[in-house]
């Protein structure tokens, strides 16, 4: 009996063990299921236990090698950054800064990230804050500028699930700092983000592929994109903004997932969409980031009349005001020079008006003038000489007036300055919206509106003074130099934005068709399909600001640092019409010798009276049309109708009044101006313009 009790209790034992090994390996199952699960929607790899992290895929690059040196570097950042490496921290640039670096432009701002917690970095600084629930950082104001800094602790702690998904993942021999970088990398947005600067070394981290996403000019997510999004749709708009800026293309599953999640962008708080907007319009891209919002039905949510003005004006081949006014303030803001938010929003306001309430051009012209001046008898008098030009925008210009009074001018420029400041409403109440929104009674919209009533009214202030007293209107202060204070500007101080509102105008209007509009309608479509040569150039820059310096690895064709030693010439199949040319190549240069022109014109002539080619046609060999504009300019060409000689004539004048009000515009300082400039403006560094090199494909929806 005693053996038999013995036996049971062994047995007993033997099953509970069983059971309790059986429960443990279930678990360690479960976690490891749930580590799968968690990083199959972190990568694209489906099963990370069979595919673990390459590290040789991990980069280690000297900076000095891709063009980058610590005077590139903010002071204030280098403040920060020297401060924690004394407190024996490790410290870090990191994200857009880096891809900003590498590519040779200005940063919009400098982040660190570093080994301190925010408790230790808010001790190390005499001015610093720790702001945000979500994701807390420390913002840390030194010298006028304010510096975000992060922990890596904080990362870690905010995605703890995500942490255990990675932790499977660590790949073995992998030094403690190389782990910390790489696991925050792959909490961050874009590949081209992910970048770590150590400025100490010298040494640029890259983890995930960044550099050669960069290369390519392709915006990917590091985490499948349609989890990303989800994870966080104001990304969406921080995609559109890098691309924007940058002039990235979208790998197909980004664009995919833009496309189908961009309706989740309207239940974001208004302040972050207003934030997004403000680094969208006002840093030197504001169109490009116009037409990738249009592209990817994203305008209609949160700038619903301009995108029924825009999808109007495209139908009916309109010049486009509103296009023209932000690729004017494209020319004066970037990143390193950006402009106050009531800036663009005046700009809105300003085109609302017109739209809805049509002006002479006269009115808008002095309008614009008084703006440009702050004074009422100084911008009169200008507006007078800009007068002459015959400008038709449709529908914002109703017509033009030859003369008017001073009376009448003033009371009609003050009442046109009181539908400026109306139309702000409707950027900020949703009935006021509602009311503009019936001019385009077929355009979707949501009744979204985001603009903080604050900037509204302050903004609505600029014209103050237009509409209570405009003949004794005056800025109270001089301009001691017609540039443009950049440091006010960003401020928002009322005097400078007025200033740079008017001058934008004013160039506006300088621009604007003066021809038939059976003519304007066989032209692009204005700016959203600009003349690389007239508009818009390569990287948004004036002919007379090229960019030094070039970052090596990232332009070069070989991809060592180095440029091409030969270019081969590839010979094309020349039109019969265009100079035989014949290319011969020598050791050190190439020489290329073209027909006598006189010959040419002559085999031209011939050809023309021989086989009758269309003048379209004849125009597109010459170089005057492109061949993709040859299609729809020959639908059109029956339509046209000959001018007259007294046109062609007049338009010929009128070109020759352009050229010279255009000149006097350009230099052109207002009258109680000085001509001296501040030791401020004289050191001022030429800014970097963003890429704008084909905004047609911007516009172009995929098949």
């Amino acid at each position: 009996m005693a053996v038999f009790m013995r036996a049971k209790k062994f047995f007993s034992a033997s099953l509970k063990s069983f059971t309790r090994f059986q429960r443990c390996n279930h678990t360690s199952l479960g976690e490891r299921s749930l580590q799968a699960e968690l990083y199959s929607e972190m990568a694209p790899a489906a099963n990370p236990n069979l595919q673990p992290i390459d590290t040789s895929k991990w980069k280690k690059i000297q900076a000095s090698k891709v063009g980058i040196s610590s005077s590139m570097i903010s002071e204030p950042s280098w403040v920060v950054l020297n401060v924690l490496h004394k407190g024996g921290f490790e410290a870090y640039l990191v994200g857009g800064c880096v891809r900003d670096l590498l590519l040779n432009r200005v940063p919009k701002d400098f982040d660190v990230i570093t080994t301190a917690n925010l408790k230790q970095i808010k001790k190390k600084f005499h001015r610093a804050q720790i702001i945000g629930r979500r994701f807390p950082i420390c913002l840390v104001h030194m010298k006028g500028s304010i510096i975000e800094v992060s922990s890596f602790e904080t990362v870690s702690k905010h995605n703890e699930e995500k942490e255990k998904a990675l932790s499977s993942l660590i790949p073995k021999r992998c030094g403690e700092k190389d782990l910390i970088r790489w696991r925050n990398s792959r909490h961050r947005d874009f590949t081209i983000n992910s970048l770590f600067f150590d400025p100490f070394t010298g040494n640029i981290y890259d983890y995930n592929d960044g550099m050669s996403d960069l290369k390519l000019s392709k915006l990917r997510t590091l985490i499948p994109a349609h989890v990303s999004f989800q994870e966080d749709c104001a990304r969406i708009l921080r995609g559109l903004r890098i691309a924007a800026r940058l002039s990235l293309s979208f790998s197909k599953d980004t664009e995919r997932a833009m496309h189908n999640l961009s309706s989740s962008i309207g239940g974001l708080d208004k302040f972050r969409l207003m934030l997004e907007m403000n680094y969208m319009l006002s840093y030197g891209a504001a169109v490009p980031s116009i037409c990738l919002l249009q592209r990817f039905n994203l305008l209609n949510i949160l700038l619903p009349f301009q995108a029924a003005y825009i999808n109007q004006q495209k139908s009916a081949k309109n010049s486009m005001m509103l296009m023209k006014l932000f690729f004017k303030l494209d020319k004066l803001v970037s990143c390193d020079h950006p402009a106050d938010s009531s800036l663009w929003v005046g700009l809105l306001m300003f085109h609302l008006a017109l739209v809805n309430n049509p002006q002479d051009a006269r009115i808008v012209w002095t309008f614009a003038s008084v703006l440009y001046h702050g004074n009422w008898k100084a911008g009169v008098e200008f507006a007078r000489e800009l007068a002459k030009l015959e400008v038709k925008f449709v529908p914002e210009i109703s017509g033009f007036s030859e003369t008017k009074s001073d009376e009448v001018l003033a009371e009609e420029v003050a009442q046109f300055a009181s539908l400026v400041q109306d139309s702000v409403w409707a950027l900020t109440e949703t009935n006021n919206l509602l009311e503009s929104m019936s001019r385009y009674p077929f355009c979707p919209y949501s009744g979204l509106v985001f603009i903080p009533k604050r900037i509204a009214k302050n903004t609505a202030k600029l014209f103050d003074l237009m509409v209570e007293d405009i003949e004794s209107f005056t800025k109270g202060r001089e301009r001691i130099s017609p540039e443009i204070n950049y440091h006010l500007l960003g401020r928002g101080d009322p005097c400078e934005t007025r200033y740079v509102l008017g001058k934008i105008i004013l160039e506006t209007m300088k621009s604007g068709p003066c021809r038939d509009a059976a003519e304007i309608a066989t032209d692009e479509e204005d700016c959203l399909q600009p003349k690389a040569s007239e508009e818009f150039l390569t990287n948004n820059q004036s002919p007379t600001k090229k960019d030094k310096r070039r970052a090596p690895s990232l332009s070069n064709s070989d991809g060592k640092g180095r440029m091409p030693k030969k270019q081969k010439v590839v010979e094309t199949n020349q039109n019969p019409l265009e100079p035989h040319t014949t290319t011969t190549t020598t050791k050190n240069r190439k020489v290329v010798v073209k027909d006598d022109p006189k010959d040419m014109a002559k085999k031209l002539q011939k050809l023309m009276n021989t086989s009758k080619i269309s003048e379209f046609k004849i125009n597109s060999i010459q170089g005057n049309i492109s061949e993709n504009e040859i299609g729809p300019l020959q639908c059109q060409e029956k339509t046209v109708v000959k001018e007259s000689k007294g046109k062609k004539d007049k338009a010929k004048n009128s070109k020759k009044h352009t050229k010279l009000v255009a000149e006097k515009l350009k230099h052109h300082v207002p009258p109680h101006a000085a001509k001296g400039k501040t030791e401020e403006e004289k050191g001022r560094v030429g800014k970097e313009r963003s890429g704008v090199s084909s905004l047609s494909s911007l516009f172009r929806r995929p098949l």
